[in-house]
């Protein structure tokens, strides 16, 4: 996915700054991905309906042949949203403000987003007892509702700023 983005992103950017966004998706998959491990699974992980508290940086996992699908799943999803917003705000951020803004958007924004509707208590799950939205819950297939929707709004209001 994010060799996608990169080929999106550097066909809509101008040629002076190819180099640029290509190094920004690259550093979304590495340093990114680095926030997502110290906190954002963490922050998504099951705790209360809003918001996560177990395995910062992967630690206290109960069991030694822990899958660790779930967290490669997650993170990718975590660098597709701060692609996406990549995207809609190529050109129009200073290097390092975009550093900033894709770590916290990654290690705080998304997974307390995706806690909401894919952890066990997320406040708009489908697997919790009490269900919102007509006793259903919110049924995600994938992950790409939340994916989209974080992308875009967070990429909504970064061209607005």
């Amino acid at each position: 996915m994010q060799l996608g983005f990169a080929m999106l992103c550097d066909g809509s950017v101008r040629a002076k700054n190819t180099m640029n966004i290509m190094l920004t998706n690259v550093l979304d998959a590495a340093i990114d991905g680095l926030f997502y491990y110290l906190f954002g699974f963490a922050y998504g992980s099951p705790f209360n309906g809003f918001i996560g508290r177990h395995y910062f940086a992967l630690g206290s996992i109960s069991s030694s042949s822990y899958d660790y699908n779930n967290f490669l799943y997650q993170w990718a999803f975590a660098i597709a949203v701060v692609g996406i917003t990549s995207g809609s705000i190529a050109e129009r951020t200073q290097f390092v403000a975009y550093l900033i803004y894709s770590s916290f958007l990654t290690g705080f924004v998304y997974p307390v987003v995706s806690h909401w509707f894919w952890a066990t208590d997320g406040w708009a799950s489908a697997f919790r007892t009490n269900k919102f939205l007509f006793d259903s819950g919110v049924i995600d297939f994938a992950s790409s509702d939340i994916v989209h929707i974080v992308g875009g709004v967070v990429g909504l209001w970064g061209v607005l700023i």
